[in-house]
């Protein structure tokens, strides 16, 4: 490894195990050279975060539930505690009623599309108002998006909303912090076996159509995004803003399945 994240400091939200996207770039974020701090919503997911965390050398977590003001607030004053600037933070924060990711979306709930845009999207902003003032050096905010954003995805529904609503807030976000030298990017990579991807249903089968049809006939690695991750929070991402990277093995340009699978 080239330690391109040596001396960095960064805050990873949304591990849930060990196959989540969130860990993956933990992984390689720490491999990289970076100090971690990790953030969980109660006592189950704290048990295990806890021992991802103390793998790579962090003894920080934070319980935050990001749906209450008073908890990020504390989270980041316990983080503040700890260290007196912050490099990045990974956001990889999304929420949406299951049982609505199945039927048809004009049947989407009031309450339901709500609580899905508050914690999918709402979050961000709230997470990057936050630690803005520990990035007084500037510094990197990194969400996770998905194609369902802007093409209909079966069995997304509005997620598919939050996601792009997510996706324009990053813009926002990237124009409103730039003068500070806050760069804001979000990851989009392709379906992937984590704990949030078996929720989708139908998730078997989109995993099996991105493999056999993307360009490189494959789906994205934990190892990929998390190297995606590395770039754009380094210094070689210090003119990269406000961008959607895609890591779905080219699956974003098709217009229709490969000859063979027609």
């Amino acid at each position: 490894m080239a330690e391109l994240m040596k001396g960095k400091r960064g805050l990873i939200m949304g591990v849930a195990n060990e196959r989540s996207i969130a860990w993956g770039i933990a992984r390689q974020m720490a491999a990289e050279g970076a100090e971690l701090a990790f953030s969980y919503q109660g006592e189950a997911f704290g048990k295990r975060v806890e021992p991802l965390a103390a793998s790579v050398g962090s003894d920080i977590l934070v319980d935050v539930d990001v749906t209450d003001d008073a908890s990020l607030d504390a989270a980041f004053e316990t983080l503040g505690t700890h260290w007196d600037r912050l490099d990045f933070v990974v956001h990889a924060i999304a929420f949406s009623d299951k049982a609505e990711l199945t039927g048809r979306f004009i049947n989407t709930s009031r309450e339901n599309f709500k609580n899905s845009l508050a914690i999918s999207c709402y979050s961000l902003i709230d997470v990057a108002r936050r630690a803005r003032p520990m990035m007084s050096e500037g510094g990197t905010i990194l969400t996770l998006t998905y194609q369902g954003s802007n093409r209909v995805t079966p069995f997304y529904n509005v997620m598919g909303v939050a996601k792009a609503a997510l996706e324009s807030t990053v813009r926002y976000l990237a124009n409103d912090l730039g003068p500070e030298g806050i760069r804001v990017n979000a990851v989009s990579p392709g379906p992937m076996k984590t704990l949030a991807g078996a929720a989708i249903g139908g998730a078997r089968k989109t995993y099996r159509q991105t493999e056999m049809n993307a360009p490189l006939r494959s789906n994205a690695t934990l190892e990929a995004v998390g190297g995606t991750a590395v770039w754009l929070a380094s210094d070689y991402g210090a003119c990269t803003t406000g961008e959607i990277v895609r890591v779905d093995g080219g699956y974003h340009v098709l217009g229709m399945n490969q000859p063979e699978n027609i």
